[in-house]
């Protein structure tokens, strides 16, 4: 018989259903921060406690939990704690269970410090706390724009910025205000007043220098036969007319209206009377008969001439002081300081761009990018640097790069620096931008700062400023496209955003139009892009009446009375016209037809002061060049009043029209053989141009009230006046 070996399988349910509910006790165990000093009877939930990084004076507080494990109550005695740390809420007698405990530290300095906290209860164990603390020193906060407080606040770790209160006492960074204090948030201040006690001057006060004279205006005469005349002592007063003066609509050389002791005659003017005004290459027409006969225009020779290429040299713009003194400019090199004068002075440290501001260089990214500086023109010394890294870190944090973009004159002592920088985490080859607009005094104070954005600007399509311009009221006017091709030159898409601001940079209004961006130019209370047909309202950007331009405006010039958009070339005909607009309705004025010049016709113009007859006032005419009939370059001058000739005058030694030219007293100074580089930012890039200066006894710079045209670098580097005539 086999004897069967019987083997049975069980299963203690009691057994598993304990194990179960063993483990499902500790994974709820979990949910709390586990207990330490397991072998004791008192316990805590932790034995290290770091406190989040705090400030002298500041306090951070974490909780803990004490735990009297056992079946019986404890006494427990704790060590003292001693500032900067703080308990509260630790038991001195506990029952079963846990007690929630407090902990401060409050640092009264800097640095880090670590204490211990320990608890002993008879028969009950011992535990220890460790406490660390850091205290880091209070941020400071970026440089706060005037009649502002920038303070850190120390619970939401960022800086605040507040207004000063009304009459506080403040820096207006303008020599000209006195007794200046805060009002809604800004710096307001009386005017000073100066008096040089002659009534023959105009007594200015420049923002950087206090005040100073400078010659009136010429007095008003009577339209006739009376010219203006000024006593240093009373003032203007009347005289006659030079006898032989033009007085009336007849003007010929058989019958003339002129001035015979202040009255107007008409009369048979003798042999050799003098008809025609004389012109920089012509000399005065005389009466020959009953014909007025004028020599023949003989061509202008330059007194100065500077050839960048043969000294190697990359300079490619000019600017032109008030005393007529020529600054030669490069693409991030020295400028040549008086270049004209008899010692020219080498800037010891290169910049980007120039232009001038209160009588003085203006000048981007020098000596490092990021900045702008106001140099003298004589010796190029810095008056004084603004730094944007420096002033607004909060701006400059994580960027690639940071540099000028344009600069825009706004008033006498409000001048918009627009920074333009790679952002966070790119390289110089990225198409991506920020842009931040800062407003700053006469003495390079912030008086705001901002960063502009836009969904236009967020585009990483390499959007530009292509136009900056400001209007008489100081307000200031951007107009941003994006970039259609990578590199110089640079070539402007569709659409525009425009934005308006004030001379505080308080933003005013943006909107975005079909044309593509361009330079802009201010009169009346028009904007004007040179790439638009239709003008717009500075007060909210939206279009002004039915008139159009077929071609765009191109680099317009006006005075108060006249916009003369850039000359042009007529499809039908295609003879080259320059136009004149009536304001503040812009209809048609005038037209001035360049007959038989080939062209083409130089789209930069100036507005320029020539007295057209002896004895009367000078009045306001459009300088320019082009090619004539005979192939030569030749510099033209049209009234801007009526459009008619004032004078043509053939330029030697040139083979194109004048890339850029600028008016200094007495001169006409010009730039030609430069690169073609259309809209290069900056214009004509390191080319090596020639620079020669052409002088014009009697031509001034024009000073017709603020036009706000073409405000930056490389277009208008002037500051218009701000006073009228």
């Amino acid at each position: 018989m086999t004897r069967k070996r019987t083997v049975e399988r069980w299963a203690p349910t009691g057994l598993l259903g304990a194990l179960a509910a063993v483990l499902a006790l500790l994974g709820a165990c979990r949910d709390e921060p586990p207990l330490t000093g397991a072998r004791s009877l008192l316990r805590v939930s932790q034995e290290l406690v770091t406190f989040p990084a705090s400030y002298p004076g500041v306090q951070r507080e974490v909780e803990i939990r004490v735990v009297n494990a056992g079946r019986t109550t404890l006494d427990v005695e704790w060590t003292a704690l001693a500032p900067p740390f703080f308990a509260q809420g630790l038991p001195t007698r506990m029952v079963p269970g846990e007690v929630p405990v407090k902990l401060f530290y409050r640092p009264e300095a800097t640095g880090a410090v670590e204490a211990t906290l320990t608890g002993r209860a008879p028969g009950g164990g011992e535990v220890r706390v460790v406490l660390q603390g850091q205290a880091n020193a209070i941020p400071t906060c970026p440089t706060p724009v005037a009649c502002h407080t920038a303070t850190f606040d120390v619970v939401t770790e960022t800086c605040v910025e507040a207004e000063e209160p009304d009459g506080t006492a403040c820096d207006p960074g303008n020599a000209c205000l006195q007794d200046a204090t805060c009002t809604a948030g800004r710096c307001k201040g009386t005017e000073r007043v100066c008096d040089d006690g002659n009534a023959c001057t105009t007594d200015v006060c420049n923002p950087l220098d206090g005040c100073t004279a400078v010659p009136a205006p010429p007095c008003p005469g009577d339209g006739k036969c009376q010219v203006g005349t000024c006593d240093p002592k009373v003032g203007c007063a009347l005289a006659n007319a030079p006898d032989g003066t033009f007085c009336g609509p007849e003007r010929g050389c058989d019958v003339a209206d002129v001035c015979l002791d202040g009255a107007c005659q008409r009369r048979d003017p003798p042999e050799n009377f003098i008809c025609a005004p004389a012109s920089p290459c012509q000399g005065p027409g005389r009466c020959k008969g009953s014909v007025c006969e004028r020599p023949a225009a003989t061509a202008v020779f330059p007194d100065w001439t500077y050839d960048a290429a043969s000294n190697g040299e990359a300079l490619h713009d000019l600017l032109v002081g008030p005393t007529g003194d020529v600054t030669l400019v490069g693409f991030f090199v020295p400028a040549l300081l008086d270049a004209a004068g008899p010692v020219p002075v080498r800037a010891s440290v290169a910049g980007r761009r120039c232009m001038l501001w209160n009588d003085r260089l203006l000048c981007m990214d020098l000596p490092l990018s990021g900045q702008v500086s106001l140099l003298d023109r004589a010796t190029g010394a810095p008056r004084w640097t603004f730094d944007l890294a420096t002033a607004r870190p909060d701006f400059a944090k994580g960027l690639t790069t940071l540099f000028m973009a344009r600069l825009g004159v706004m008033q006498p002592d409000r001048l918009a620096a627009l920074f333009e920088a790679y952002p966070e985490g790119t390289t110089r080859e990225t198409l991506c931008r920020q842009y931040f607009l800062v407003v700053l005094d006469a003495f390079g104070g912030m008086v705001s700062a901002q960063e502009i954005k836009d969904p236009l600007l967020s585009e990483c399509n390499h959007p530009h400023p292509f136009g900056v311009a400001s209007d008489a009221s100081g307000d200031l006017y951007l107009a941003f496209g994006q970039t259609l091709n990578v590199g110089a030159p640079l070539f402007p898409g569709a659409p525009t955003l425009l934005m308006a601001f004030s001379q505080d940079g308080v933003p005013r209004w943006r909107k975005t139009e079909a044309f593509s961006a361009g330079e802009l130019a201010i009169v009346n209370g028009l904007l004007l892009n040179e790439r638009s047909t239709q003008a717009l309202r500075t007060q909210d950007g939206q279009a002004v009446g039915s008139q159009t331009f077929p071609k765009g405006l191109g680099r317009a010039v006006a005075t108060s009375e006249r916009l003369i958009p850039a000359a042009s070339q007529d499809d039908s005909t295609q003879e080259w016209t320059l136009k004149g607009y009536g304001l503040p309705g812009l209809e048609a004025a005038w037209t001035y037809t360049f007959q038989g010049w080939p062209g083409p016709v130089a789209p930069e113009t100036r507005l320029a002061s020539w007295a057209t007859r002896t004895g009367l006032p000078p009045e306001t005419v459009v300088v320019g060049t082009g090619m004539n009939g005979f192939g030569l370059p030749t510099m033209f001058a049209v009234s801007a009043r009526d459009g008619s000739e004032v004078f043509q005058c053939p330029m030697v030694n040139a083979a194109t029209p004048a890339q850029f030219l600028e008016l200094g007293p007495d001169s006409v100074v010009m730039m030609d053989g430069a690169q073609t580089c259309g809209d290069c930012d900056p214009p004509f890039a390191n080319s090596q141009a020639r620079f020669r200066r052409f002088p014009i006894p009697g031509l001034q710079p024009a000073e017709e009230p603020w036009p706000g045209t073409f405000g930056g670098p490389g277009h208008d580097h002037h500051e218009d006046p701000v006073r009228g005539r």
